[in-house]
């Protein structure tokens, strides 16, 4: 199906390595591969399978958060990125020094909105919104509505528009009412 050599396999495993160190902040196994997908640098199922010998291996490290698995670069990974990035063809490393940023902010972005629900008793449901801005939050809103359907709405249209949302809701409050 696939046949790799083995400079290839250890160039795929520098780059996952590369990336998590130039992104500088864990990632979910999505964002991971979905840039690296978007970069064409290799398939889905290496990618995986790369990530999972990474972790086996201690060089990725996985933390949970609000129940979402994360991937991070170990000490292990840093200090095998330092000794062996040669390893990985410039063009490639150019490749993700280019576009990191973009897919960086993207990401920190995405990870400061928290939006999630959850069932209290029959016909409750509470929901959480966040704003988080350099690991702090800032901001948190909690809900009690009557159905599954409302609290998952209110969910979408706080990810979708949590800037706007969360401006109205500063603006009422510190506004002066007579």
């Amino acid at each position: 199906m696939f046949e790799n050599t083995s400079e290839e396999l250890v160039q795929s495993k520098l780059l996952i390595l590369y990336i998590l160190y130039r992104m500088d902040q864990p990632m979910l196994n999505s964002d991971i591969t979905q840039y690296i997908l978007e970069s064409d640098h290799m398939d889905y199922f290496s990618i995986q399978q790369f990530l999972t010998e990474l972790v086996d291996s201690k060089f990725i490290e996985i933390m949970s958060k609000e129940g979402n698995e994360y991937y991070r670069l170990s000490d292990a990974g840093k200090d095998t990125l330092r000794f062996f990035s040669d390893r990985i063809p410039s063009e490639l490393k150019e490749s993700i020094d280019t576009t990191y940023m973009e897919k960086r902010r993207q990401i920190v972005l995405k990870s400061q909105i928290v939006a999630f629900y959850f069932k209290k008793a029959e016909k409750e449901y509470i929901i959480i919104l966040k704003v988080i801005e350099k690991n702090n939050e800032i901001f948190t809103l909690t809900l009690d509505v009557p159905s599954a359907e409302q609290a998952k709405m209110i969910c979408e249209n706080w990810k979708k528009n949590s800037n706007e949302v969360f401006m109205d809701i500063m603006s009422s409050l510190i506004k002066k009412y007579d």
